[in-house]
């Protein structure tokens, strides 16, 4: 089986590829991305002289490197996206074009060549905030950041290349990912490497906005089932109940690794901040799927992971790569 995944040297997609190449050694992976400041070649260093593990610079948004790639594919996995809000809101177009425009590239090349299978990453993001209770794959699509809606857009493009065109996709639509290669604008790995390096923490306004969150080898997990078991045209709330706010998170880290309060910096909150995401996950877990990480092991091996790995890191935090 050849599997074709976008976005492959970014932080879900490296971790993807590793944890499933470990368990199908048989089957070979194409890896298509780009390179831009959150993708990175160092994330897949073991694969290095791997006979079934192909890398193909690329962009989501150029047909021909999208073709070339997607060639002799059985299946695809979708990931490759600009995720993260606070550079959306400075400049959506740049969402809206790699996340909806590059999603219809991809979806219109998986349809040309009747592509088995096609795993369509989404976000919790796209239902907006929630107050209360849980969001349903059938509740109100209501997204609330350039971000959001880019990946909104491309999730419903995904659905009607089921609807219209008889497609098999399946749409996954996970929480808060977290764990090791993580590029440090995402609120773990920049709260652990700031205080690594003695800075303080930036907490936007009164630091109680809620998520979920999901170590990301218990999503990479789901994405693997998903391609084996997900229902075409279907979409699956993916995400561990592990509920916290900003603060406790940030008082989590900052107990890891030692310090205290006095290093948290109380910010300007962001434009338009959802105050709670939260998923029902009962669809998923009826094919089989439960987190196996709990939360507080997960958080203690993340933070390990940054603090024994500031090869990786320091060249980002000292203004490399990305700034």
């Amino acid at each position: 089986m050849k599997l074709l995944v976008t976005g492959g040297c970014g932080f879900i997609g490296s971790n993807f590829i590793k944890y499933y190449m470990e368990r199908h050694p048989q089957d070979k992976i194409v890896n298509l991305d780009k390179l831009t400041y959150a993708g990175r070649m160092e994330n897949l260093k073991e694969l290095k002289g791997n006979k079934n593990y192909e890398f193909i610079k690329g962009d989501v948004c150029n047909l021909k490197s999208v073709a070339k790639a997607m060639k002799g594919a059985n299946k695809v996995v979708h990931f490759a996206a600009e995720s993260h809000v606070d550079r959306s809101i400075k400049d959506p177009f740049v969402f809206l074009k790699t996340d909806t425009l590059g999603t219809a590239i991809m979806l219109e090349e998986a349809r040309k060549l009747d592509i088995g299978k096609f795993v369509y990453i989404s976000t919790d993001e796209i239902y907006g905030s929630v107050e209360q209770g849980f969001s349903t794959e059938d509740s109100e699509i209501k997204p609330s950041s350039p971000y959001s809606a880019s990946k909104a857009a491309a999730d419903r493009l995904a659905f009607s290349y089921f609807f219209t065109y008889g497609l098999n996709v399946t749409i996954h639509r996970a929480s808060n990912n977290f764990g090791p290669c993580q590029y440090p604008e995402k609120l773990i790995p920049l709260f652990a490497t700031n205080i690594l390096r003695g800075k303080k923490v930036p907490v936007y306004g009164n630091g109680l906005q809620k998520r979920d969150w999901l170590y990301v080898e218990d999503n990479c997990a789901a994405v693997e089932l998903l391609l084996e078991k997900g229902g075409k045209g279907e979409a699956y709330n993916v995400a561990a109940h592990n509920e916290k706010t900003n603060m406790e998170i940030t008082k989590l880290v900052l107990r890891e690794l030692g310090k205290g309060e006095e290093m948290v910096e109380y910010v300007k909150d962001r434009p338009g901040h959802d105050k709670r995401y939260a998923l029902n996950t009962g669809k998923i877990e009826a094919l089989g799927w439960k987190p196996k990480w709990e939360f507080e092991t997960a958080l203690k091996a993340t933070v390990k992971w940054y603090k024994e790995n500031e090869w990786w890191w320091k060249p980002l935090a000292a203004g490399g790569k990305g700034k």
